[in-house]
């Protein structure tokens, strides 16, 4: 009796002994898990510490990229802007260059056709004028030439002399004027030399009688004076005769 209850106290012990150490391996056990968890949350922690950083650091690099990507379009595009606003400046002054240029040529073809068209009215009235001219010679030589005799001859003289002079005011009005040769030094621009007279009364070359009267039309020739001109009394008329004639 008194063994078996020995036996159930050792038992008993060592019962208790065990539940002794399981306790302590259990929390030793806990322990080692709870470390462990620790010891990977400390890791985790690190690993998204690092993550984090790396995140940070490629989102910095990123934004670096794309801040230097979006400096180099800036770029581009105010180097794109400027070449095209140079081209268009230069495209500008080519068009302003080519209407300059037009705007003189057109210039200079409204004078030039402006002279041309001044200068073929001239040509007709010239032409118009010169043709008139053989009408008052005549006029001028009935005038000088025939002597009217009583009032039936003075009416018709006086009619004719009246056309006459009305012909001469319309000629003048257009610009027509007479030379006026006598005692005027010759000159082959407006005379023709087609008579020389030796004569100690005028200097050498000068006009002393004009036999055909020249015209003007304001400062163009229309016709040439015929005159005669002095010489030297020492002139032999029988040679030929030295005094210049005008080119007509």
């Amino acid at each position: 009796m008194i063994d078996e209850e020995k036996q159930l106290e050792n038992v008993q012990e060592a019962m208790a002994n065990t539940a002794d150490v399981l306790q302590v391996t259990d929390g030793e056990s806990m322990a080692v898990e709870a470390n462990q968890v620790d010891d990977e949350s400390a890791k985790g922690s690190e690993t998204l510490l690092s993550q984090e950083a790396v995140d940070s650091s490629t989102l910095e690099a990123e934004t670096e990229v794309i801040e230097t990507l979006e400096g180099t379009e800036n770029q581009l595009s105010l180097a794109t802007l400027t070449q095209e606003n140079e081209a268009l400046k230069l495209q500008a002054e080519e068009r302003t260059s080519q209407f300059m240029r037009i705007a003189a040529d057109f210039e200079n073809f409204r004078k030039r056709t402006q002279r041309e068209k001044e200068e073929l009215e001239q040509q007709i009235k010239c032409s118009t004028v010169v043709e008139l001219l053989p009408v008052v010679d005549n006029f001028e030589r009935a005038r000088s030439q025939i002597k009217p005799q009583g009032e039936e001859a003075m009416a018709i003289h006086k009619s004719y002399q009246g056309v006459y002079k009305d012909l001469v005011d319309r000629l003048k009005r257009i610009g027509v004027a007479p030379m006026r040769s006598e005692g005027k030094e010759f000159d082959p621009n407006m005379h023709e030399a087609v008579m020389r007279e030796s004569t100690d009364e005028f200097p050498e070359g000068t006009v002393i009688e004009e036999l055909v009267r020249g015209y003007l039309l304001g400062e163009r020739v229309l016709r040439h004076a015929m005159v005669k001109v002095s010489a030297t009394p020492e002139f032999d008329d029988s040679m030929p005769s030295e005094a210049g004639t005008s080119e007509t």
